[in-house]
């Protein structure tokens, strides 16, 4: 799967998705899923596996990379002060 494919998935994604985007096999990430070892965060909801988008572009470091332009993170939710 390519960056720009795995920044275009929906907020939440099925484990085989998440499984192409990470380049392991679908038994394999059932398997990890199952056994709570799935790489990035899984949610269980009722018998489906469902896994969060961002823990995905966090494992292939491209958390920033969804951060729309001129945006930037600010530590503790503080903006610093001029002449301070």
């Amino acid at each position: 799967m390519s960056r720009d494919e795995v920044l275009a998935l929906p907020a939440t994604i099925d484990v085989p998705t998440a499984c192409r985007a990470l380049g392991l096999g679908r038994t394999l990430g059932y398997e990890l899923a199952r056994r709570g070892e799935f790489p990035c965060p899984v949610l269980r909801v009722g018998r489906r596996y469902v896994v969060p988008t961002a823990g995905v572009h966090a494992l292939l470091g491209l958390g920033s990379a969804t951060r729309p332009h001129g945006s930037a993170a600010v530590d503790g939710g503080v903006e610093p002060t001029q002449g301070a």
